[in-house]
């Protein structure tokens, strides 16, 4: 039984826009049936311990564009959590492009966070993120950021890092946080080719986003050093059920096909090699599933920051690598640039810290 279970329920392989750098593969409609929705979740539930909590995450495609079938599968979420005594957190990526009915209620949910997806600059934005019919989508984008401001809502806006764009993400930071954002999360398009010179412009980037980050605590966050801050503090951390990749995290695709991760659903072809044993409507709970291996290497072994380091996540490893246990070398020079950068700015505000050596993978 797990104290914590990830549920990821990818709504549709269906989606408003056509971005370039899209991972899950051909956009065509097949709608996850309320059936295989709440069967998922009623099998996260029955994988929990007494008082545990159930994470439970929307996915696409554009779930939004299911934004009935979201407010079904809360409600059943709720009403078993409350019965039994666990716990519910909600969340969900959306391309933020719709706002109006039902999706409205949705983002507004005091119980889920929405994470929008918003490339910093519109120019850098649209130049990637386009509508299926080929129009610009950050006006749209930044129209729903706005509406959620005024609101009062709390979320967060992804940025994809990309080699075409690496060089532009400390204006896009400040953009949006001009704009008003307060939490922006920066991530890694792991799927891209990085060639020498795109890592070196990404440590660059790293370098001028950490006088961002410092600059705007307490109430601005970036995750590429607030992680790491908490984490060489020695703060708890409340772990959460992401990246357990099929033992204690489930994605379920729109077929009721069972994966480790959301991101490696694609377009749930019978030949994808990600794919789990068994099916959503199959069983009483998602428990006996062998857990993946951890992150093990001798360069990870002796390095001095394994303790602060994420290349713990076992789904950027093996799109990275193949094996979910070992990072790249790319992973490996991001971790080490963000936590020189993170000390540097600690340092900076009169904290006392000493920049270990590290090592290469």
């Amino acid at each position: 039984m797990y104290s914590r279970f990830g549920l990821v329920l990818m709504l549709n392989h269906s989606c408003n826009m056509r971005c370039d750098y899209c991972y899950v593969g051909r956009k065509f409609n097949r709608t996850m049936t309320p059936e295989i929705g709440m069967k998922a979740i009623d099998r996260a539930i029955a994988s929990l311990e007494p008082g545990g909590k159930l994470e439970l995450g929307f996915f696409g495609g554009e779930p939004l564009l299911e934004a009935g079938l979201i407010l079904d599968f809360i409600a059943h979420a709720e009403s078993r959590a409350r019965a039994e005594g666990y716990e519910l957190a909600l969340s969900m990526t959306t391309n933020g492009t719709i706002s109006d009915g039902l999706a409205w209620d949705v983002l507004k949910h005091p119980k889920l966070m929405p994470a929008i997806s918003h490339d910093g600059l519109p120019e850098v934005h649209n130049r990637h993120r386009r509508f299926a019919n080929g129009r610009d989508s950050s006006d749209k984008v930044l129209a729903t950021i706005s509406k959620l401001l005024a609101s009062g809502k709390r979320f967060s806006v992804i940025m994809t890092v990309r080699p075409e764009n690496v060089l532009q993400v400390p204006e896009g930071v400040v953009f949006l946080r001009d704009f008003g954002v307060a939490r922006v999360h920066l991530t890694l398009d792991i799927w891209a080719r990085w060639d020498a010179e795109d890592a070196r412009n990404l440590e660059e980037t790293i370098t001028r986003c950490g006088p961002i980050w410092r600059d705007g605590l307490p109430k601005k966050s970036l995750n590429w050093f607030g992680e790491k801050a908490i984490r060489i503090a020695g703060i708890p951390v409340d772990k959460c059920a992401r990246c357990l990749f099929g033992a204690g995290e489930i994605a379920v695709a729109p077929s009721g096909t069972l994966y480790p991760c959301e991101r490696l659903i694609g377009e749930d072809t019978d030949d994808n090699p990600s794919r789990m044993e068994g099916h959503a409507l199959d069983g009483g709970d998602f428990l006996g599933y062998e857990p993946v291996p951890e992150r093990s290497s001798e360069a990870c072994d002796k390095c001095a920051i394994r303790s602060a380091c994420l290349t713990t996540c076992r789904c950027s490893n093996f799109v990275r690598t193949g094996n979910p246990a070992r990072p790249d070398r790319l992973l490996c020079m991001f971790e080490q640039a963000c936590f020189r950068e993170t000390v540097k700015m600690l340092e900076s505000m009169g904290a006392e810290f000493k920049v270990p050596e590290t090592c290469e993978v």
